[in-house]
């Protein structure tokens, strides 16, 4: 029997639908913040946006589930005096599988509908029969006939651009779509949160389930939570590439496949005793699991709570994602209900004061 109900897709589907684009993740953030208010008995919000809320906040061991809210956009960067515009990234977005896609284009005056135009390959000949996108050389139409009608429309250097894409279920078994990196991280804590309160378990310390923003320009919002909460613990989820796809070499990146289980990560930021915890929680509930390594920085904000604070215990548990940093991002519904499953049951086993130290 699957442990995400229908009113949970529901909310996953208006949630990876939405926009929320790094450093304009509010709307996003009041989405969320919106279904887990009735888990938690406390919730917060900072300054650039981080929301939180809180289970026993008057617990003084607090632990730390978290995923980070924001999506690789675009910036509006130049507009051409014949009304096309020019654009620089906002996170690590994919410049070559722009061209041919809608986008909105979110300006005060509501969102601008607008495509990256491409060249007819008709028209690329000789020097130009090879032509690929390149950053310098994608760019979107809005139907305008000059920069004054653009600039009417409300768009000006420095609105933010979102793809035009809606959550779609494939063969029953996927979820596809924008976002899902790492929106589906959010949805995952925020689903623990909601079987934690209906099966009436009792925590014996504070639990912080965390949605960050700016994790896409370098694991800002993390790093800023981090210091206002000062876990003794935490636990970060987030996505990793399913490898078993054409053109991805599993010798290189790494072999995880979808289907099979969350990813567990190998790396000096992983605090190797919280480790343990999760591989035997995993093995006694019969929960999938696969393992990769990092053999520096995991990238993730895993690295952002591990070295705050003097030092925080923390580990990474990662959902296998086909087609990261695209629209059509692909994850397993089996591997999202694992996530949630093994999150689950770890926290039940984390006792107040428990002894994390390295030996």
């Amino acid at each position: 029997m699957s442990i995400i109900t229908p009113k949970s897709e529901s909310f996953l589907r208006s949630y990876l639908n939405n926009a929320s684009p790094t450093g304009f993740e509010a709307a996003g953030q009041k989405l969320w913040l919106e279904y887990l208010k009735p888990y938690v008995h406390d919730w917060k919000l900072d300054n650039y946006g981080t929301a939180y809320g809180i289970i026993n906040p008057d617990k003084d061991f607090r632990v730390v589930i978290e995923g980070h809210a924001d999506e690789i956009s675009w910036f509006v960067h130049y507009i051409s005096e014949d009304g096309f515009i020019n654009v620089v990234r906002n996170g690590g977005s994919d410049h070559v599988i722009a061209p041919s896609k809608r986008v909105n284009i979110h300006t005060k005056k509501g969102i601008v509908k607008g495509v990256f135009g491409w060249p007819a390959i008709h028209t690329r000949r000789d020097e130009d029969a090879n032509l690929t996108p390149k950053l310098d050389n994608i760019f979107i139409d809005v139907g305008a006939k000059d920069k004054e009608e653009v600039t009417n429309m409300g768009i000006h250097v420095g609105c933010v651009i979102t793809y035009e894409d809606e959550m779609t279920i494939l063969n029953d078994r996927y979820y596809v779509g924008r976002a899902l990196d790492n929106r589906m991280g959010g949805f995952c804590i925020a689903e623990v949160a909601r079987l934690l309160h209906e099966s009436k378990i009792e925590l014996p310390y504070s639990l912080y389930i965390v949605n960050s923003v700016q994790e896409e320009v370098g694991l800002c919002g993390a790093e800023m939570v981090a210091d206002t909460i000062k876990p003794h613990v935490a636990i970060v989820t987030d996505v990793t590439h399913d490898t078993h796809t054409p053109l991805v070499s599993v010798k290189k990146i790494g072999d995880v496949k979808s289907g099979e289980g969350p990813s567990i990560t190998y790396a000096p930021a992983v605090h190797q005793k919280l480790l343990q915890l999760i591989l035997d929680t995993a093995e006694e509930k019969s929960i999938a699991i696969q393992r990769e390594v990092a053999s520096r920085r995991t990238g993730t904000d895993t690295d952002a709570f591990a070295y705050s604070n003097g030092g925080v215990p923390s580990a990474l548990i990662s959902l296998p994602l086909r087609y990261m940093h695209t629209t059509v991002e692909m994850a397993h519904k089996s591997d999202v209900e694992s996530v949630i499953k093994l999150i689950f049951e770890v926290l039940q086993k984390i006792e107040y004061g428990h002894n994390f130290k390295y030996f």
